[in-house]
C-alpha cells in the first residue's frame, strides 16, 4: 500500500534541521526501498522549510509509523506533527521519474 506523510516542524527547534542534516540524508536513503518521494515542503521556493512530504510503501500505517519514529528529525524533536494518509494512485502501472 502506499502512503503519503506529512510532517509539520516546529519553528522552535530550527537548529535541528542543520544540525542533523546528513544524518536524515543518510536515514532516508537507507530506506528508499520504502520511501519512495522525500522532500521538504515551502510556501515559496526560497522560504524556509516548515516540514516534509513523503509517499511511503508499507504493508500498513503500524508500518509507517515504526519507520518515520526513527528518523533523526523525528528523535532529536524537531516534528511538531504527523499526518498519515493513505494514497490511492491514478494509473497504478505509470512511473514517474521526479
Amino acid at each position: 500500500m502506499l502512503f503519503v506523510v506529512r510532517f509539520t516542524d516546529k519553528t522552535t527547534m530550527r537548529h535541528v534541521r542543520a544540525d542533523y542534516m546528513a544524518a536524515h540524508i543518510d536515514w532516508l536513503a537507507a530506506r528508499q526501498a520504502q520511501i519512495k518521494v522525500a522532500g521538504s515542503l515551502r510556501h515559496d521556493a526560497n522560504d524556509y522549510p516548515i516540514g516534509a512530504l513523503w509517499i511511503i510503501e508499507a504493508k500498513d500505517r503500524a508500518e509507517v509509523e515504526n519507520l518515520w519514529r526513527t528518523d533523526p528529525f523525528w528523535l532529536h524533536g524537531m516534528r511538531e506533527s504527523v499526518e498519515i494518509l493513505h494514497w490511492s494512485k491514478a494509473f497504478p502501472e505509470a512511473m514517474v521519474a521526479i
